[in-house]
């Protein structure tokens, strides 16, 4: 069938099975999703190549950042799914007695998700769990740029046969098709410039969208503490994935004084974890495509380069590069998505709210300090999408938490029961009986303002 046929067929039927079925049951969606994570289990060895092949995981980095993530995601669905759904119930004023309120969720009808290509089994298959849970019929976009794990997902949801999940391949056509119908809910991940593109197309329909995006996140550290750790949490959460993780961090802002130690402890943990020779590391992958790779070479002021600035443009490769840089540096223009970390070296504190200022609001901020006062300040201060203190990254693995941007970086949150909230409308819900009718709030109202004001007053409102 051709391309545009199947975006055609696979809408009307999504479109039908979801006007069909608008509230679909609890074992409906509990089903669903076991066999979900049945199919994915399954399509483990699969899917491990897959991301080998679209970004050089290593096996390890594959199951911690993408696999585990799902299938944990999936439990913490199945276990509350049923609490989630039930009616929220609140007050009744008096005034409205005899009768009962609640907040019901319910499902939008028609979701699409479009997929990036970073983490591209995580960061769609994690939204999809939570659209399904809320009762919602999705398609599925992958990205393009991830062909190999592309494949993979449209397989996955072939397995899984299921009317409530369909997935469609395809690039910048395909998608544009897609978002000229009309959905309940559209959720994309990926970056502010393609963000303002979903977010228009789906105004035409005024249909909500969620938005989780980028930015340049920064990392502050800032007095004396044990920087042997602060060199690891950063040089972790900066090459995993090669950089190119929305969460990562993008620039330091380091204490004048602690510079030189760090940049020093910075290099060697490069060493310990990928060795004498990190870019041929099993352990450390490569970009995701030529555009990219060369996008990244130009960020690279080669006097300015620390360590690394090594690559290899047949094998996608450019080695963990720490450079010295400035505000006036091309780097510190965009987001940089890729293992080059640039480091700025303040001497006031008061400096660092004029270079975060630079930029728009940030998916993260991360701040090392033992200084309390400091983190006080930052948590009230500094507008970002989360606050990570003395790590990075591990904030989105707690599900109790929201992740999501603000302004720039995005807008929505999924994760555990933000996600089911994401995914669903809470209808409010009122139900009376048919007795004790007050006449004082029909026509005709002459003499009747003072007498229904006091009743208001006294029962309160």
């Amino acid at each position: 069938m051709p391309r545009n046929d199947l975006i055609e067929s696979t809408y009307e039927q999504a479109l039908k099975f979801a006007r069909q079925t608008p509230y679909p049951k609890y074992e409906q969606r509990i089903e669903t999703l076991e066999k979900l994570k049945q199919v994915i289990i399954r399509n483990k060895n699969e899917i491990n190549t897959a991301l080998f092949n679209d970004l050089g995981k290593s096996e390890y980095e594959s199951q911690i950042s993408e696999m585990t993530f799902v299938i944990d995601e999936i439990d913490v669905h199945l276990k509350n799914l049923k609490k989630w759904m039930s009616p929220r119930k609140v007050k009744t004023p008096l005034v409205l007695q005899p009768g009962s309120s609640q907040i019901t969720p319910e499902p939008f009808g028609l979701v699409l998700i479009i997929g990036p290509w970073n983490y591209p089994l995580n960061l769609i298959a994690t939204p999809l769990i939570g659209s399904i849970a809320a009762g919602n019929i999705t398609i599925l976009k992958p990205s393009e740029l991830a062909p190999h794990t592309s494949k993979i997902l449209v397989k996955i949801s072939k397995e899984l046969n299921s009317p409530f999940l369909h997935a469609l391949e395809g690039g910048v056509g395909e998608t544009t098709q897609l978002l000229e119908k009309k959905f309940d809910h559209i959720f994309f991940t990926g970056s502010p410039r393609v963000g303002k593109i979903i977010m228009s197309a789906a105004a035409k329909h005024l249909t909500p969208v969620t938005l989780e995006l980028g930015g340049k996140s920064p990392t502050v550290i800032w007095g004396d503490q044990d920087l042997d750790i602060v060199a690891s949490r950063i040089i972790w959460g900066k090459l995993i994935n090669t950089g190119q993780t929305c969460v990562a961090p993008d620039y330091l802002i380091v204490q004048e004084k602690l510079k030189k130690e760090l940049i020093e402890k910075l290099k060697n943990k490069i060493t310990e974890f990928y060795g004498n020779d990190p870019i041929n590391s099993p352990d450390y992958g490569k970009i995701i495509n030529e555009n990219n790779f060369n996008r990244l070479i130009s960020l690279i002021e080669k006097d300015k380069v620390l360590l690394g600035g090594e690559s290899i443009k047949e094998k996608l490769k450019i080695a963990p590069t720490l450079v010295e840089s400035d505000l006036d540096s091309p780097i510190m223009k965009e987001e940089i998505f890729g293992p080059i970390l640039p480091i700025i070296s303040i001497k006031e504190l008061s400096e660092i709210d004029h270079i975060i200022a630079l930029n728009p609001r940030p998916l993260v901020m991360y701040l090392f300090t033992l200084d309390q006062s400091l983190v006080d300040y930052t948590e009230k201060n500094f507008k970002a999408g989360a606050l990570c203190v003395n790590d990075t990254i591990i904030q989105i693995s707690n599900f109790h938490l929201p992740f999501g941007g603000i302004g720039n970086s995005g807008m929505g949150s999924y994760h555990g029961i933000h996600s089911f909230d994401n995914f669903s409308h809470f209808k409010p819900v009122i139900k009376r009986k048919q007795m004790l009718d007050l006449t004082l709030r029909y026509p005709p109202y002459e003499g009747k303002l003072k007498p229904t004001l006091k009743l208001l007053k006294w029962f309160g409102h």
